[in-house]
């Protein structure tokens, strides 16, 4: 009966998330993505996009809603204020370097607050998908 139990859980562990999100890097030719998204679906919370070595991505935040022109990001102790746009599928797109102290904190920390026009969000990477987001770092840095 143990035994059955551990496998069980085992096998769960290996699936993934049990409620199916996850972050998957895209390399298609020199366009970058790294989604957190349920594979297979339009379901997306966040994206990075970038063209390889161009120095500077654009982070997405779905579902985030109406934002003013300008936003502000933290990760760790590092801030920027950097232009935005809201999508009229409510997506917020917030550009950043690729050198900047955030984008360091963020690669570090795995978390990114965002806020603009009174409402907040956060891009948030878990420790098990780091490598993904510094890979995505390395493969847009100028």
């Amino acid at each position: 009966m143990i035994l059955a139990i551990i496998a069980t859980v085992g096998a769960l562990a290996l699936q993934g998330p049990r409620d199916g999100w996850t972050w998957t890097l895209y390399e298609s030719g020199d366009n970058l993505v790294l989604a957190n998204e349920i594979p297979d679906t339009e379901h997306l919370r966040a994206t990075l996009e970038c063209d390889a070595g161009s120095g500077a991505a654009t982070v997405r935040i779905y579902g985030f809603g109406q934002a003013a022109e300008f936003s502000q990001l933290r990760a760790g102790r590092a801030t920027a204020q950097s232009q935005s746009d809201a999508d009229a599928d409510g997506s917020l797109g917030v550009g950043l370097r690729i050198d900047h102290p955030v984008f360091a904190a963020f690669s570090a920390g795995g978390r990114l607050d965002v806020s603009s026009g009174g409402r907040a969000g956060a891009v948030a990477v878990n420790r098990a998908n780091l490598a993904k987001l510094r890979r995505f770092g390395e493969l847009c840095a100028g």
